[in-house]
């Protein structure tokens, strides 16, 4: 090793040294044992290793003196070969050895980065969904990869270099004592000189790092948001071009004269550095050559010196910022720690039960319910806040309670932000009833195990999330191992199959980022699809037809018909006519049931639900008018909405739910599964 790499190690050592002045925690620490034993013989074999390494380094240069020694002595030809010889066999051999020792550092390094990676996806997995919905998402996957990595580099990096630097640094001192006691003086003397310029221009870097790495996140999130699906269509609508480039142009010039600056503080620093290595060298060679003329110095005692020197300096710079690497190594174990010691709302129980196969029946049993608190499920920094948001835990839901029977179809209807999708995420167990019981097939879902709700309980929200994947990948999510035949049925059944067999790739289409290469019809089907492939008894619709037009609402509603056939349903709807065959209409206000009954029955009870139904009846006929006449006659009945009703009172088309009154040919597409 020269100079200048020894330069370069000290500035980077330097440069990663974090002033971290946090004290070790013992529990920490215990923890990371316990993550490192299942790789305790790997480690003992690279520390192993490490030594042997050190030792090598050091030996190369004393037999380099000896060579020197032989050649001024005049000693034989075959002696001097003999040296030669040693000295490239201590090459290969610390070569290989290198390569081995790096084997193992990757091995666990990449061990641990996998064991910590994998603790920390299982555990995220179990959290409640009110984590995600206050997470950053960038947040959370930072946890998952710098502070991992920096967890990490504490098995791979620093641990290896302290064992090794202080081999190095012990055996370098005690073979250049022995050579000669003044010229090691001497070189402790300067090494003040070597080092603090290091640690002073160092942390410039550092801040000049930690800076750029402000602004290219900052790069980073803009061309995340505008260059998702949803982010470019809303620039293209309502953003200003110009701005967005002047914008992203600013942050990108920051970058560069940040890279200029820390180009030139880098050189600086490095010409100065080996100014200082050459003028030790200097006064190495000078003095040393002053003894060995004298008399009592070897010759070859002055070249060792001059090559120990290198491996002096060089662990001393590390040395000193081993403290504070071992400190961030330490602050990210911890960050990673506290994501893992998020306590998940929703557990499991020991003795969970299983439910047996066939129709279930539905039943909230007094149901209360709040949302947590969000130090109950969240960390301020997953949310880039000072402090947690301290309200949360109020009481949403009171006294809560319905059954619905197996076939049977229960609709929540009601002003927005009643509670309706907040009952709705409580019988899949999204969240735990605070009071009261949720009952699925007469067994608590708090005493199920999770596979059974998973396997009897099926969703389909109004958004019909997708993943950037394939069709056939996106429906293989309720039935891993259903066959082709099984997804064209289900696709068949949610009357996809012909579009998927026109597209080039079929059911290896890939959707796009949550499907936005599919309408909202289509996705919507899709996911319904996916619920048939699942083959649940008890289907949640939450607005599963929101946002749709009338001819994208009517081909949902006939794929709800399939995925409704036979099975107890829970029914979010915000159309009313699309619910007014249920055999339960429940009114929620204010997170409590008002009013139940049938359609006719609420009609005829004059309260929310009159209101409700006259007020979108009377709105949907205003807009829609025009356009019914061609769907399904709604408008020889809209006629009939306030005054004109019909025999039975309830101003509903002739037919009992053929078409809705808003137009829409399927809207009473779900009293035809009745």
């Amino acid at each position: 090793m020269d100079m200048e790499v020894t330069a370069w190690t000290s500035l980077h050592h330097a440069m990663n040294a974090k002033n971290d002045k946090r004290p070790f925690s013992r529990a920490a620490l215990g923890r990371i044992v316990r993550f490192a034993r299942p790789h305790r013989p790997l480690l003992v074999t690279f520390l192993v290793l490490s030594v042997v390494t050190a030792a090598l380094a050091v030996a190369t240069p004393v037999v380099a003196g000896r060579v020197v020694n032989a050649i001024v002595d005049g000693a034989a030809v075959g002696h001097v070969v003999t040296l030669a010889v040693l000295i490239a066999v201590i090459a290969v051999a610390a070569a290989g050895l290198g390569l081995t020792q790096r084997w193992f550092s990757a091995r666990i390094g990449e061990g641990l980065i996998f064991d910590l990676r994998r603790a920390v996806y299982d555990h995220v997995q179990r959290l409640p969904v009110a984590f995600f919905t206050r997470t950053r998402t960038g947040a959370l996957v930072s946890r998952l990869n710098n502070d991992v990595i920096g967890a990490q580099r504490a098995f791979s990096d620093t641990l290896s270099g302290v064992v090794s630097n202080v081999v190095t640094l012990l055996l370098t001192l005690a073979v250049m004592l022995s050579l000669s006691w003044q010229i090691t003086v001497l070189a402790l003397v300067l090494l003040p000189i070597f080092v603090l310029p290091a640690r002073r221009m160092g942390a410039r870097l550092a801040r000049l790092q930690r800076e750029g790495a402000a602004h290219n996140a900052a790069m980073s999130t803009q061309m995340t948001e505008r260059f998702s699906a949803p982010g470019a269509t809303l620039v293209k609508l309502f953003g200003r071009p110009a701005d967005e480039s002047a914008e992203f142009a600013a942050r990108a010039a920051r970058v560069r004269d940040i890279g200029v600056r820390s180009a030139m503080v880098q050189t600086v620093f490095m010409t100065a550095l080996t100014t200082v290595s050459a003028l030790a060298l200097a006064l190495v060679y000078g003095r040393g050559g002053y003894y060995a003329l004298r008399g009592s110095l070897d010759p070859g005692a002055v070249g060792a010196l001059a090559l120990l020197l290198t491996r002096l300096y060089a662990p001393l710079p590390a040395l000193a910022s081993a403290r504070v690497e071992i400190m961030s190594a330490m602050v990210s174990f911890e960050r990673v720690f506290e994501v893992l010691d998020l306590e998940p709302l929703i557990a499991e129980k020991p003795d969970a039960r299983t439910l047996p196969a066939g129709p279930a029946a539905v039943e909230f049993d007094r149901v209360d319910f709040g949302y947590p608190a969000a130090d109950k499920v969240s960390l301020a920094s997953l949310e880039e806040v000072a402090t947690l948001d301290s309200r949360g835990g109020e009481q949403v839901l009171h006294q809560v309670s319905f059954r619905a029977e197996p076939g049977q179809m229960v609709a929540l209807v009601g002003s927005s932000g009643a509670g309706k999708s907040t009952i709705a995420q409580l019988l899949p167990r999204l969240y735990d009833a605070d009071a009261g019981a949720v009952r699925v097939g007469g067994v608590d879902v708090r005493d199920l195990t999770a596979d059974s709700v998973r396997e009897t309980i099926g969703m389909v929200t109004q958004d019909g999330h997708l993943f950037h994947e394939s069709i056939r990948a996106n429906l293989l999510l309720a039935r891993p191992g259903a066959g082709d035949e099984e997804l064209w049925e289900v696709l068949r059944r949610a009357r996809l199959d012909g579009l998927i067999a026109a597209l080039p790739d079929g059911l290896d289409t890939v959707v796009g980022e949550r499907g936005y290469r599919l309408s909202g019809g289509e996705r919507q089907r899709l996911t319904i699809a996916r619920l048939l492939l699942a083959r649940p008894q008890v289907v949640i619709l939450d607005e599963a037809t929101a946002h749709l037009d009338s001819t994208s609402e009517a081909a949902v509603q006939e794929a709800l018909a399939e995925a409704l056939d036979g099975r107890t349903a829970v029914v979010i709807a915000h159309r009313l006519a699309t619910v007014r065959a249920a055999d339960l209409i429940l009114v929620i206000e204010a997170g409590r049931v008002v009013e139940r009954g049938t359609h006719t029955e609420l009609l005829a009870q004059h309260g929310r639900y009159e209101q409700l139904y006259r007020t979108q009846f009377a709105d949907e006929a205003d807009d829609g008018a025009g356009d019914a006449a061609g769907d399904g006659g709604a408008v020889a009945n809209a006629g009939a909405g306030v005054d004109g009703e019909g025999a039975d009172g309830t101003g509903a088309a002739a037919g009992g739910g053929g078409a809705a009154a808003d137009g829409s040919a399927g809207a009473g597409a779900l009293a035809k599964t009745r």
